[in-house]
């Protein structure tokens, strides 16, 4: 499997895949400022939290491109990391990745050489999520039984990362190895991440993929079409709860009632040291607009209140194994850190 070319940097800026059109339309954006790449990661052009995260990283370089070298500099270029840091609170990758940028840019002692150095970093966290991503599917397709198929859910795939996935990767792999007999992708309202993302993620790979609505996930796995349920994770607490796209605690209840293992794939990058359990986990919760439009179309009245979480925290013991690239845990805190 190729990596999806989700994100790229060109020599003065990043490249990302505006997933806010797919899958009309494949246009890329040229992100050259951090208040252009904030506003691309707050408007979801570039989402899932490995995804978000690298940007980030990336993200830092143009900070430091774009502060003027004075005395202020590592103070002002400091500042527009805290920019890149406010655009979403639950997808820990953003905060991992921006720590390890920033203890970068306040060792160095002048702007080219911060600019050098954060570069390098950028690509390593780029090229080490691959390898994570490789590694996770490995694992992950271990569990699975021939002739599987799966239910997933929002988009853990290569638009999420570097370009290979998170539960995806699990999914690529059970397909090269042709254990895979097909994938279920709930639509994941509002944004409908499965429906735009996931679906033309697998059809470019050649993977048979079906969409459903999100409220026939329940009747689907009680009726034995599902094998497994796979779906990725923004931040895992140290005891294994899990936060994802709203809707993936609702799926977890339903696999676990049906007895269908339900299992998180996610790098260590997404497991939160300072979240010793899921009430820790702070939940974005979104605008109006996702659910007062679909497609230009007003489809609540006027004066109409919503609430809008953009994740929910599955509970552990509803979570049958967490799958991560240095393998197959039943929680973050089985790992020495």
């Amino acid at each position: 499997m190729k990596p999806v070319p989700t994100l790229a940097w060109r020599g003065d800026h990043l490249l990302l895949l505006d997933q806010r059109l797919l899958p009309a339309e494949e246009v890329y954006l040229e992100c050259r400022s951090t208040q252009e790449l904030a506003a691309a990661i707050k408007t979801l052009a570039v989402r899932g939290a490995p995804a978000i995260g690298i940007a980030a990283a990336y993200g830092a370089v143009i900070a430091a491109m774009e502060t003027p070298e004075s005395i202020g500099f590592l103070d002002d270029c400091g500042g527009l990391l805290d920019v890149l840091a406010s655009t979403r609170p639950t997808a820990v990758n953003l905060f991992h990745c921006l720590d390890i940028q920033r203890k970068i840019l306040f060792s160095s002692h002048s702007k080219a050489i911060a600019v050098d150095r954060l570069l390098s970093s950028a690509h390593l966290l780029f090229k080490e999520d691959l390898e994570a991503s490789r590694a996770m599917g490995r694992f992950g397709a271990d569990l699975l039984p021939d002739a599987c198929t799966v239910l997933t859910h929002c988009n853990a795939g290569g638009l999420a990362t570097a370009g290979l996935g998170t539960a995806l990767s699990v999914i690529y792999e059970a397909h090269s190895r042709g254990i895979l007999s097909g994938v279920y992708a709930d639509e994941t309202r509002p944004l409908l991440q499965g429906a735009r993302l996931t679906s033309w993620e697998l059809q470019k790979a050649g993977i048979p993929v079906r969409v459903l609505p999100d409220s026939a996930a329940a009747s689907l796995l009680q009726s034995g079409a599902v094998d497994v349920v796979i779906t990725g994770a923004d931040r895992v607490a140290m005891n294994g709860d899990s936060a994802n796209k709203i809707g993936t605690y609702s799926i977890a209840l339903a696999a676990f009632e049906a007895g269908v293992p339900f299992y998180i794939v996610a790098p260590v990058s997404t497991f939160d040291p300072k979240s010793p359990d899921g009430s820790h986990i702070e939940i974005e919760e979104r605008g109006r607009e996702e659910l007062a439009v679909m497609g230009g179309r007003k489809i609540l009245p006027d004066g109409v209140k919503v609430y809008n979480p953009a994740f929910d925290v599955t509970p552990v013991r509803f979570i049958t194994s967490i799958i991560c690239e240095r393998g197959v845990v039943s929680a973050p805190n089985e790992i020495e850190w």
